[in-house]
């Protein structure tokens, strides 16, 4: 039986520091659904700043975040840059099931391993 993880584990960077000055860290990204990426493209905060899809889209999948009951695009948009953009990376990594993975070989030892490559236009 094939088993498929749909629920991802994060630790930030730095963590979201909410209005009492508590720091949340630990997390939960889900995968994606197409819905994901189709929705956010309604939202007119998208339509006039296509940049603000990636809030939009962090706050669908983002499932949880320390102690916090929701995570709205408030929270994703009030996160430091670095945590931002490690959300960002986790996203992609986790949706391309992989296709950033190459398969290498060293040259002198002919050993075979797998290198991660950076996704471009990030």
């Amino acid at each position: 039986m094939d088993f498929l993880q749909t629920e991802f584990n994060f630790n930030l960077p730095k963590g979201y520091v909410d209005e009492t000055g508590t720091v949340h860290k630990q997390g939960i990204m889900r995968l994606a659904t197409a819905a994901d990426e189709i929705m956010p493209l309604r939202d007119a905060r998208v339509q006039q700043n296509p940049a603000y899809l990636s809030i939009i889209l962090l706050s669908r999948v983002v499932t949880s975040l320390g102690t916090l009951n929701m995570i709205t695009p408030r929270v994703i948009e009030e996160l430091y840059t670095s945590d931002f953009s490690y959300l960002q990376e986790l996203y992609n990594r986790i949706n391309q099931n992989g296709a950033n993975i190459i398969k290498t070989k060293c040259p002198k030892c002919d050993h075979s391993f797998d290198v991660e490559a950076e996704t471009l236009g990030e």
